[in-house]
């Protein structure tokens, strides 16, 4: 019959475990039963009148990551010749006594210092492994403590029901799925590859989304491009998949400049924007409606950037056949479309006259200029001597200056730029002659004062 011991605790987990063999045990039965009696023998022949050891602190949760080793301790004070036991409390399987392992898995070992520190190590976790663990000391009653080793798994995208490469016309609703598993449950958040920011439910745009799907509505051609679906959990490392979204679209073709001008002789380059999925067949047709090819004349390249095409015509020596209307043709399974560009002549600068200035040179007798400087002269040339000075004669000087002032300011008044740079206007020989006017009754004034 087994000791008190065993029968208060290990001996019933030790039945258990014999009479399903596939729960541990890699010793025969009549092995395990050795190492139970000595288990307990040990008990009454080395222990009488020693201490009851005692455990120094509770066993501490462990974590430890899928695939990683775990290792829970069992610290106890005063064992002497009292045995230690681990064993797993949900299967009921006693995994070591003392420093023997006593399970078929060879993941399982035992480890001790000073007889005082003891742990249990679990190699190459496994999700199945997670679970409360008992540490036994075989005294009467038993003494045991249990801890608890939880094991997480990094997350792990599922191939379904996540959602895999799609193509979709433009202007339809798209939903793209992610589902993942891990320990704890993993989060699911969307962004694209690119950086480029997302359309979210509420309308906004955002760079990132969280949530196992990822709604877009009615969409269109700016939404093509890959997409990441990234799983975590805090237990590295997070993973993604990338989905790939595809929009079919008909081709769209836009021109910068319409009316394109070019000299002869002259090399000129014509533009064109295509977008296109799939993509298209792109090519220029000229005036007479012939596809234009590669030549020593003419110059067709393309370049490509996804759906986006640039298409460019470059005519080399432009000569009067090469004016007229050019076409950039795209077309693809969903459609087709073409643009028109107008090459009109411009002169050559050879031939553009280039304006003159005529340049008239005022006549000597009668100065250009008729300023203040001018007037003084043309006072002091005066006599103002009123005792010399006839009033007929000064009436007549009157009438000569005003004959030719009028001269004047019909002249000056269709004076243009001409030399020196100088211009004229009526309103200033106008003014010129008021001032002449003004001197000469001055002096006529004067005359009549002395002669009264």
């Amino acid at each position: 019959m087994f000791c008190s011991v065993w029968n208060s605790g290990v001996a019933t987990l030790s039945t258990a475990t014999l009479a399903t063999p596939t729960r541990g045990l890699v010793f025969p039965e009549f092995l395990i039963l050795v190492l139970a009696l000595r288990f307990c023998e040990a008990g009454y022949e080395s222990i009488i009148g020693a201490e009851i050891p005692n455990f120094t602190g509770p066993i501490l949760n462990v974590t430890a990551p899928l695939g990683r080793e775990a290792v829970l301790g069992c610290d106890i004070d005063n064992l002497s010749a009292y045995k230690v036991a681990w064993l797993r409390v949900d299967t009921q399987t006693i995994l070591t006594i003392h420093s023997h392992v006593i399970t078929k898995n060879h993941r399982i070992a035992v480890t001790h210092t000073e007889r005082r520190n003891w742990y249990l190590h679990i190699r190459d976790v496994k999700q199945t492994d997670m679970g409360w663990y008992m540490c036994q000391i075989n005294t009467d009653p038993m003494k045991s403590q249990v801890g608890f080793l939880n094991v997480v798994v990094p997350p792990d995208i599922l191939d379904y029901p996540t959602s895999a490469d799609m193509v979709v016309r433009e202007g339809l609703n798209v939903s793209l799925q992610c589902a993942a598993t891990g320990s704890p449950i993993p989060t699911i958040s969307w962004r694209r590859e690119g950086g480029e920011v997302l359309t979210l439910p509420n309308g906004q745009d955002g760079p990132t989304f969280e949530g196992p799907t990822l709604n877009i509505t009615k969409v269109n051609r700016l939404h093509m491009g890959p997409y990441l679906c990234i799983a975590s959990n805090g237990v590295p490392p997070s993973v993604s998949k990338r989905i790939m979204l595809i929009v079919h679209f008909p081709p769209m073709i836009e021109i910068p400049n319409q009316l394109v001008g070019a000299e002869q002789a002259q090399t000129i380059t014509l533009y064109c924007n295509s977008e296109a999925y799939p993509k298209s067949i792109n090519y220029w047709i000229n005036k007479n409606g012939q596809i234009i090819s590669s030549g020593d004349k003419y110059d067709p390249i393309l370049v490509d950037n996804a759906y986006k095409i640039l298409m460019r015509l470059t005519i080399r020596d432009v000569n009067t056949t090469d004016y007229g209307a050019y076409k950039c043709v795209a077309k693809n399974s969903l459609g087709e479309t073409d643009g028109t560009i107008k090459l009109y002549s411009l002169p050559s600068p050879s031939t553009t006259k280039s304006p003159t200035t005529r340049i008239t040179k005022l006549p000597s007798a009668k100065s250009t200029t008729v300023s203040k400087p001018r007037i003084r002269q043309q006072k002091d040339s005066i006599d103002l001597n009123v005792n010399e000075i006839k009033t007929q004669e000064i009436v007549k000087e009157k009438d000569n200056i005003f004959a030719s002032d009028r001269s004047d300011g019909r002249q000056m008044g269709k004076l243009s730029d001409s030399e020196g740079g100088l211009t004229f206007s009526s309103s200033e020989a106008t003014c010129t002659r008021r001032n002449l006017s003004f001197h000469i009754t001055l002096a006529i004034f004067i005359v009549t004062i002395t002669n009264t």
